[in-house]
């Protein structure tokens, strides 16, 4: 056996060794990988303040290109995800808009891959930790493939991509110790938040119920940027996409999501793959906001900036087609790890505007496709291999797949008969809509991007109470882990100008006042640049937007809902029957819950399979729980207790029948029912006989938060 080595100075001499390799910043400036001094760190170069990034842009180039290949072999960001196959059809033709083929026959099925992911954990972390949530469909059309790169939030924390790095690096555990895992409660990323003002209105979708889908199935997706369509004419207008859940949008609450972390941490991804093996296919409609080129400047904010989202009361949302995931990957590995997404990857009718954020991206996926999939030959993995042949003149590299015949590989050539040769715009051939430039080279931000908070209290205005109460409790929880007591201050600062009731609010439960309120730090401007030059007050907006609160979803449907029905020896057979065919009947999935495992007998001595014991099940996996007639043998079961009291904690529906009222009697729900009967209204249903058709309206409507304002239940 090796001698163990406990000299203190071989420990000293190995410090010693390092001791060159290590760099401290203080006081220093930031420069390049080459040691030249950055004078502005925020904006990417532009021809014009609103143009296009340019691609000489080597200190974007370099920043985003080191942060690309930070990581192998995981994503940096979105690591965990599932994914499906599925098809889109469009309703009708949309060829008064765009040329994009995909879009112009409904007789046509496109066939589509989507991966969904969270943004900020590693692989291995949990589905409900509190993040965005991406959400990215490769469409397989016959003019080649098209990415839509989204995320289940329309807007983004950052306007332009060169803070990207800045970003991630900020929200990912803290590099000294690498904790914690998959969450923003910490210094480092509420330090980034409060020196960027630009952040706040996407802190407020990243603190509501938005962050915290009850599934996959059930949250809307946005582009985040805005496109353009470009139709056969030529003529463009500007685009807005969006995917909206024909389940309608539901949230879990946070303390049931740290729960079901604890309980099941794959719950999204095995809701998603379970729906699919059933036959209950999850369904979007694909909708557009159509915004025509002469009114790009029409509006109380710059549509170019993905800070920013349009109204639907200004710009109603367009239902064009629908997408149906019908199918499971059959490898992991092969399918939804290896699929490489890119917002650059087009088809004719298709085109990018200026958007500072969207222009880095085209840069930075590619880079980290390269990095992550190891070849240029990413495209010929089969998961990214588009549906219309390729023929180019790309030859060679690791992983080539291709056997390319013929002797010349250039353009032009006669040799191969000038082949493959240049398409004509008639004949498919993609070209980039021309767009007037007349500006000058600048690092530099148009004014225009530089109202920080209208729209962020607009999407608080615009939230239920309950829902409002959540983003105040989300702020409390993650600041009140913030070591950093100048940080808290900043952000409680600044939420005061999103809402001075928020901010007093969060103020309240983290013990502290509301500090004066200062102009944001100029850190959105370049080191030479005067903050004053960019402060306009902004435009009016509305008052209220009701599509951005969730409470307004659509509840008319329990497809998928998953059940849970209580029962032991002695159950009333008919009582359960009964409810579990209608509630079958009605799409919903239904589990018999009991002590143990195996089987129970009802009161006729009736054989009854067991899905889940008490040990094995958890309430917050469910929608909804039912207590059949012939309750007794749960009496006095500490779990079923418990499994109803945390039920309604987290403001679910819940109906007994019959004597199964006497368990409910044993719970903290119990005293609070008037003299014995259940109430609606509140989600509890008690009765004898039938109560399935109230208790699928209960079901329907998710929650029922306003337990919450007058319950705290010990569960």
């Amino acid at each position: 056996m090796a001698k163990k080595n406990n000299n203190p100075q071989n420990l000293n001499k190995k410090l010693d060794d390092l001791a060159p390799d290590r760099e401290h910043s203080a006081n220093e400036f930031l420069t390049t990988d080459q040691g030249l001094r950055i004078n502005d760190d925020t904006n990417s170069l532009k021809a014009g303040e609103r143009g296009a990034t340019l691609l000489e842009d080597f200190i974007l180039r370099e920043k985003i290109t080191h942060f690309d290949h930070e990581r192998i072999p995981e994503r940096i960001v979105h690591a965990r995800g599932s994914g499906a196959h599925g098809v889109f059809q469009v309703y009708e033709s949309m060829a008064k808009y765009t040329k994009a083929g995909f879009l112009q026959d409904p007789s046509v099925q496109t066939p589509v891959f989507v991966r969904f992911s969270t943004v900020a954990g590693f692989r291995g972390s949990t589905d409900l930790a509190r993040d965005v949530r991406g959400f990215a469909v490769k469409f397989y059309t016959e003019e080649g493939n098209f990415d839509f790169v989204g995320n289940n939030i329309p807007v983004f924390f950052i306007q332009d991509a060169i803070k990207f790095p800045d970003l991630i690096h900020a929200v990912k555990p803290e590099p000294h110790n690498e904790i914690p895992q998959a969450a923003s409660a910490h210094d480092t990323f509420w330090d980034f938040i409060s020196l960027t003002p630009e952040s706040m209105h996407m802190i407020m979708w990243a603190m509501s119920d938005r962050a915290l889908p009850r599934s996959l199935r059930m949250m809307e997706g946005f582009g985040i940027h805005t496109f353009r369509f470009i139709n056969a004419e030529g003529k463009s207008c500007f685009v807005k996409f969006h995917w909206k859940p024909l389940l309608g949008m539901h949230a879990v609450a946070w303390d049931e999501a740290q729960k079901i972390s604890g309980k099941n941490s794959d719950f999204h991804r095995q809701d998603l793959w379970e729906a699919i093996e059933s036959g209950a296919f999850p369904e979007w409609e694909f909708g557009v906001q159509i915004i025509p080129e002469e009114d790009e400047h029409k509006y109380p904010f710059d549509l170019l900036d993905p800070t920013k989202l349009i109204p639907e009361e200004l710009v109603p949302v367009m239902r064009i087609g629908k997408m149906t995931l019908n199918r499971n990957v059959d490898n992991f590995f092969a399918e939804t790890e290896q699929v490489a997404f890119h917002p650059g990857h087009l088809v004719p009718g298709i085109d990018f505007t200026n958007d500072p954020l969207l222009q880095g991206r085209l840069f930075s996926y590619t880079d980290t496709q390269l990095s992550r999939l190891g070849s240029p030959n990413f495209h010929e993995i089969p998961i990214n291999r588009s549906i219309n042949p390729i023929h180019n003149n790309q030859r060679d590299g690791h992983m080539r797949q291709q056997i390319n015949v013929g002797k010349s590989s250039y353009h032009p050539n006669t040799v191969g008969a000038g082949f493959p040769q240049q398409a004509r715009i008639a004949e498919g051939g993609f070209t980039s809509y021309e767009e007037r430039i007349d500006a000058r080279k600048v690092r530099a931000r148009s004014k225009s991007f530089m109202d920080f908070f209208s729209q962020a209290t607009l999407f608080f205005n615009s939230q239920s109470e309950p829902e409002q109460n959540h983003i105040i409790d989300a702020l409390r929880f993650e600041l009140g882990k913030l070591e950093t007591v100048a940080i808290r201050e900043r952000i409680v600062g600044m939420l005061a100008k999103v809402s001075t009731v928020l901010a007093a609010k969060v103020a309240e439960g983290l013990g502290m006042a509301v500090p004066e309120v200062k102009e944001p730090l100029n850190h959105n401007y370049g080191a030479d640049a005067n903050p004053a030059d960019y402060q306009d007050q902004p435009k009016k907006q509305i008052d209220k937007s009701p599509a951005l609160s969730m409470a307004n979803s659509p509840k008319d449907t329990i497809k998928t809902r998953q059940i849970a029905i209580l029962a032991a020896d002695g159950v009333d057979g008919a009582s359960l029957k009964t409810m579990k065919e209608a509630l079958l009947a009605h799409g919903a999935q239904c589990k018999l819950i009991a002590p143990h495992g195996g089987a129970i007998k009802d009161a006729k001595g009736s054989v009854l399979p067991v899905d889940m014991s008490f040990l094995t099940a958890a309430s917050v996996v469910f929608d909804a729980v039912y207590v059949p007639a012939g309750a007794k043998g749960l009496l006095d079961n500490a779990d079923a207790i418990h499994f109803i009291n945390e039920s309604y904690r987290h403001c679910k529906a819940i109906a007994a029948d019959g004597d199964g009222v006497d368990l409910i009697n044993e719970t903290y729900v119990g005293p609070k029912l008037k003299k014995g009967k259940g109430d609606a209204t509140a989600g509890v249903i008690i009765g004898k006989g039938d109560l399935s058709k109230d208790f699928i309206h209960a079901i329907a409507q998710h929650r029922f938060w306003e337990r919450e304002k007058k319950d705290k239940v010990p569960a």
